[in-house]
């Protein structure tokens, strides 16, 4: 591979901790299509990893749970006709993953009073929508 795949900060895929499959893709190709395996599949046991914090760790199973099966989580890759750049592509994708199912979860929303210039424009908005339409009810001049 091309080097380490940073989730985010120090923390990066271990490689001894990825396992990979290979399959033929499906789809348009050329001669080669019927004999090499270019479809790839990552498995990363996230169940398992000491890779990641522990934090970290039980946020994205927390939240991955139903990508999850028996605690791991695979990406697959096909679009590429090379399997090296498939193995590229899903390797970054699993990275990617990880680094989003494991971020911090947002600040809480702080409610705020609505400014009474808002208020009055959309009051003011409606009044100005009602009175147009009610303008069109009558005087239609089709009698």
């Amino acid at each position: 591979m091309s080097g380490p795949y940073v989730i985010r900060g120090s923390v990066s895929l271990p490689e001894s901790e990825l396992r990979w499959r290979f399959s033929r893709s499906s789809g348009p190709g050329g001669q080669h299509v019927n004999t090499s395996d270019t479809q790839v599949e990552v498995l990363f046991d996230l169940a398992a990893t000491r890779a990641l914090p522990e934090v970290w760790k039980e946020r994205a199973l927390d939240r991955l749970a139903g990508r999850l099966t028996g605690g791991v989580l695979s990406v697959r890759a096909t679009e590429h006709r090379s399997q090296w750049r498939n193995r590229e592509t899903a390797a970054r994708r699993l990275a990617g993953l990880l680094a989003e199912a494991s971020a911090p979860p947002p600040a809480a929303r702080r409610a705020r009073r609505v400014p009474r210039g808002v208020t009055e424009r959309r009051l003011a908005d409606k009044r100005r929508r009602a009175d147009l339409k009610r303008g069109r009810s009558r005087n239609q001049g089709w009698d």
